[in-house]
Order: structure tokens, then C-alpha cells, then sequence
């Protein structure tokens, strides 16, 4: 019979870290969380920018404190000029180097031979398919083998992720999720890229809130939801691309 004692960690079940950690962080600062998390967490800890007006705010709390936080995102290959005109100033300004997942090849090339470039406007599967393999598929490939995966999910973009905690464990990639600016309005984001001058997204003073491939992302209009820039031709509560199930 086998009386080693194990380590603490291996026998702490995901709910009881979840809990220890939302009372570890219980009253710190995004700054001071990402540090906490990069410290008990070292090397496996990663964040995923789209170059969202949100995202940019937490490359901004990783690089300007040096936390040792990798930053990775996903190029489907379909994204704007703008969003890649901000990704190059910010790796200038941040000195930076994002690492960047593309689409499986074999997986891309058979859907568009098979179905065609536009096929996600014809259903709802083609275009959850087309989000598969340009985001889901690589996301997975860049979350394997770490531990916290640190993301721009706020509330007030979709009823769906109000359902979301600061902390929570995600069950399709096996990894906790850490929400740091789960709770934060609109004005709190733009405050924060005005007083620290981090480069933007320029679409987002055109009514883009949330920009993601150019054929699926427009400008919203006085009063519409939030998510009524994204897959527009949609029932609206089918508005998700995979990356971040309830």
C-alpha cells in the first residue's frame, strides 16, 4: 500500500480551487489578480486578444506591469485592415510580440472547396461551422497544456454572459477562466484607453462594439443591442461563436 503523502494541489478538486482562488483575489485589483495568477500559475497562464477596445485595456495591465502572461490571438484570416493596423502598434508601443493561431488548413480548405467562401450566411450550422474552424478549432490548440485562461468577456455585451463569473472553470477547454473585466461598463473601458493612451480599435468610434470578421461585423445603431453588429441575419439568441459556452 502506497502512504505517500500527495501534494496539496493534487488532490484539490476544480470547484475548490475555483473557491480558494475567488478568495484569494477577493478585494484585489486586475493588476494585482494577474500578477497572483502568474505567480501560482507560472508559465501556463495566457491571454487571448481579438484587439478588442477590452482586450487592449488588460495588454495594457500585463505589459506596462511585465507580468510573465503570454499573449496569443486567434487570425481567422477574415479580420480587418483596422484590427491589424492595431495589433502593429501594439507590439511597437508594448514591445510585443503576439503570437498568432490560424485556421487548420486541411479543415479550411475543405470547407470553402465544399460549401464556398460566403457559405455561413446561408445557415446557422455553416456559419457555426466556418467559427469552428477559424476560432474554436485553434483556440483549443492554444489553451492546451496550459492553466488560466485570461479573457475580455464583459456582461454588458450579451445576456448569455452574464452567466459568466470572475473566475470559473471552463469545462469545453479544461482550463479556469479569469473574466477581469467581467463587470465593467463601456465608460470604465474607454476611461481606462484614455488615461493610459493604449492604441484602439478606430472602428470602434465608427458604432462597431463588437469586431471580429469583416463579412460577419457591422456598426450598430442608436438603441440596438450591443450584439446586433455580429451575424446581423441571425436569430438573436444565437449570437455566440463557441469560444465562451456558458
Amino acid at each position: 500500500m502506497d502512504n505517500t503523502i500527495q501534494p496539496k494541489e493534487h488532490l484539490t478538486t476544480i470547484p475548490h480551487q475555483i473557491s480558494g482562488l475567488m478568495d484569494q483575489t477577493a478585494g484585489l485589483d486586475m493588476d494585482q489578480v494577474l500578477k497572483l495568477l502568474a505567480a501560482r500559475y507560472p508559465g501556463q497562464v495566457v491571454f487571448s486578444t481579438s484587439f478588442s477596445i477590452e482586450d487592449q485595456v488588460i495588454t495594457h495591465a500585463i505589459a506596462s506591469n511585465e507580468t510573465p502572461i503570454t499573449l496569443f490571438t486567434l487570425d481567422t484570416g477574415r479580420l480587418f485592415a483596422e484590427t491589424y493596423s492595431v495589433w502593429s502598434s501594439t507590439n511597437d508601443k508594448y514591445h510585443t510580440r503576439v503570437k498568432a493561431y490560424y485556421p487548420d488548413r486541411t479543415l479550411l480548405e475543405k470547407f470553402l472547396n465544399e460549401k464556398g467562401p460566403n457559405a455561413f450566411y446561408e445557415s446557422v450550422d455553416n456559419r457555426k461551422e466556418c467559427c469552428r474552424i477559424r476560432k474554436v478549432e485553434p483556440l483549443k490548440r492554444a489553451l492546451k497544456g496550459q492553466a488560466v485562461w485570461v479573457t475580455g468577456l464583459r456582461a454588458e455585451h450579451s445576456p448569455e454572459r452574464k452567466d459568466h463569473a470572475l473566475i470559473e472553470w471552463d469545462e469545453g477547454n479544461q482550463i479556469i477562466k479569469y473574466n477581469p473585466l467581467l463587470h465593467w461598463t463601456t465608460l470604465q473601458v474607454r476611461e481606462y484607453i484614455d488615461k493610459n493612451d493604449v492604441p484602439y480599435n478606430v472602428l470602434h468610434d465608427r458604432g462597431f462594439v463588437s469586431i471580429g470578421c469583416a463579412p460577419c461585423t457591422r456598426a450598430i445603431k442608436s438603441g440596438e443591442d450591443f450584439r446586433a453588429g455580429r451575424w446581423w441575419w441571425e436569430d438573436a439568441s444565437k449570437k455566440e461563436c463557441g469560444l465562451h459556452a456558458s
